[in-house]
């Protein structure tokens, strides 16, 4: 099982830059991807970017490419998303999950899921 807890959210203006965290905890998840989605009110659950836990391959939304960067600390157990040149349309819930699946794009493919630490960025 897999134990996952958000961290790092918060208010910032357009232009600016968060780092959200993303500590895992569990017996295992050397094969699980790590996701991140975002939620915004009225608006579906989207794919943000997503890493591959043990090969470190990456995967972006077109709109995180080349602004978020996605990471993984495998001494602290923990995944980050640098999110750099933030705009309003970035502002959501951010969840991170962990899939066993080859795919990661969608959330019905993951196992567990984050609380969800807020994001929000003023223009």
């Amino acid at each position: 099982q897999v134990q996952l807890l958000e961290s790092g959210g918060g208010l910032v203006q357009a232009g600016g830059s968060l780092r959200l965290s993303c500590a895992a905890s569990g017996r295992t998840f050397s094969n699980y991807a790590m996701g991140w989605f975002r939620q915004a009110p009225g608006k579906e659950r989207e794919f943000v970017a997503a890493i591959k836990w043990s090969s470190g391959r990456t995967y972006y939304a077109d709109s995180a490419k080349g602004r978020f960067t996605i990471s993984r600390d495998n001494a602290k157990n923990t995944v980050y998303l640098q999110m750099n040149s933030l705009k309003p349309e970035d502002t959501a819930v951010y969840y991170c999950a962990a899939t066993s699946s080859r795919s990661v794009y969608y959330p019905h493919e993951y196992d567990y899921w984050g609380q969800g630490t807020r994001v929000t960025v003023s223009s």
